[in-house]
């Protein structure tokens, strides 16, 4: 799987790690990592792009249905171990305006 998942043992953070391209193949599997059956979601969610090669425009707009989907401007999403290159494209994109990056 390149779109692995985990929830903490108290259900208040989910970790979404990306590994290989971001890109649009991996849509589906990105949104079934935070669209729970029950409809819950935990309060802080983690996107981990530690191990993401690639990010295009795709994941971008995956990015913001995520945070649509977390509460909006009341989410609470980090966007973390980015490349550079990845971070580079989140602030021309604004995204630091919208998700904690680091």
């Amino acid at each position: 799987m390149s779109v692995v998942t985990e929830v903490s043992p108290d259900g208040q953070k989910l970790t979404i790690s990306v590994k290989g391209r971001f890109d649009f193949a991996k849509h589906q599997e990105f949104r079934d990592s935070y669209e729970r059956p029950d409809g819950q979601m935990p309060n802080s969610v983690v996107v981990d792009l530690k191990e993401a090669t690639y990010l295009d425009s795709s994941a971008l707009g995956m990015l913001l249905l995520l945070r649509d989907h977390a509460g909006g401007d009341n989410s609470d999403i980090r966007v973390v171990n980015s490349s550079s290159d990845v971070k580079k494209i989140l602030a021309i994109s604004n995204f630091d305006k919208l998700f904690d990056i680091s």
